[in-house]
């Protein structure tokens, strides 16, 4: 079993799956450790080495001209600016790199990246990465998805 300290508490399945309730009845695997040098929409833009944000003081990445507001449009243009565009599902398509973008009161709260036909990858917060079904993260917490998005992988 993975555990992760966090301000000296552990984070394990039992404390994930009362934070994520969802993923009780789905299924999940934690597959990495905790990190505070990225977030989850860095994570779902490939991206572990800075923490994406658009806050207003330019204190974390945000692409370049893309405006620095907590709104879905400036999340999708953020992912548009590395060639992702909007699409109708969460479909696996294998020639596609796949993200879902999820709000909660019409802010944007989570990315997800899609690894296969089942499976997504998630970035929780300051803890860690997971794979999960698409629904196991959303509810309470971060909302419901809002937008899918693709690029080409080639």
């Amino acid at each position: 079993m993975v555990v992760v300290r966090k301000r000296g508490r552990i984070l394990n399945r039992k404390k994930l799956e009362f934070l994520f309730p969802k993923l009780k009845e789905k299924r999940y695997e934690i597959t990495s450790n905790a990190a505070t040098n990225y977030n989850c929409i860095a994570w779902a833009a490939g991206d572990s080495i800075k923490w994406w944000e658009p806050d207003q003081f330019g204190d974390w990445f945000w692409p370049e001209g893309i405006p620095r507001e907590y709104s879905l449009d400036a999340y999708i243009n953020a992912f548009e600016a590395i060639g992702y565009v909007t699409c109708d599902s969460g479909d696996f398509e294998v020639e596609f790199d796949k993200i879902a973008i999820y709000t909660k009161d019409d802010e944007p709260t989570h990315a997800s990246r899609q690894i296969d036909s089942i499976f997504w990858t998630s970035k929780l917060g300051n803890y860690l990465d997971i794979s999960h079904e698409i629904d196991g993260v959303s509810g309470y917490r971060y909302g419901d998805i809002s937008v899918f998005m693709k690029r080409s992988k080639v």
